[in-house]
């Protein structure tokens, strides 16, 4: 039986709180989706923030839920799913944002594997790298999906498209869900 993951995007507003959720549930097997769920919380729209007109821009059915309830709606699905891992790109960024994840969960980011040229063999030996190997710019998700060859790709900016695009990279890389490093 194949484990289940979910991939995490959240945007955030002017003040730094996270105005929409983007979750997906997907097979460790096959990275099919099976399940997701968007979330918009009404009082952090209002302030709105960078991608405020994005957060719309969906064919997704859109839950509009105050922060306790949209929460308390994403644990369950979680747990329903029996999910344990929780992915992201740049995870530390949606982790900080979401305490209420923090305990029963292991975080573990998608960019830690993507930006890596040994992790990584799409990364062509022209892009300059860190000693580490991480490259040295041009490593968030737009860059990444181009490198791994969609050409024409532009970010959406709304979490759960984003986490679809952060899914798709996980596919295209095909590491277990094991192989990425729990932050």
């Amino acid at each position: 039986m194949s484990r289940r993951f979910a991939v995490i995007d959240t945007e955030t507003n002017w003040k730094d709180e996270v105005m929409s959720i983007g979750v997906l549930i997907a097979k460790s097997k096959n990275f099919e989706r099976t399940d997701s769920r968007y979330y918009i919380l009404p009082r952090a729209e209002k302030i709105g923030g960078m991608y405020s007109n994005s957060m719309r821009l969906t064919k997704h059915e859109i839950l509009i839920k105050h922060r306790p309830d949209a929460i308390d709606e994403l644990k369950d699905l979680l747990n329903s799913n029996g999910v344990k891992d929780l992915l992201a790109y740049n995870a530390s960024f949606d982790k900080r944002h979401l305490p209420e994840l923090h305990d029963g969960f292991s975080w573990r980011d998608i960019m830690k594997v993507a930006a890596y040229k040994q992790h990584n063999p799409h990364i062509p030996n022209h892009m300059p790298c860190c000693g580490t190997g991480r490259l040295r710019r041009g490593y968030g998700v737009e860059q990444m999906l181009r490198i791994l060859g969609k050409k024409d790709y532009s970010e959406t900016h709304n979490a759960i498209v984003d986490a679809r695009d952060e899914l798709m990279i996980m596919k295209k890389l095909g590491y277990d869900i094991d192989y990425y490093p729990e932050i």
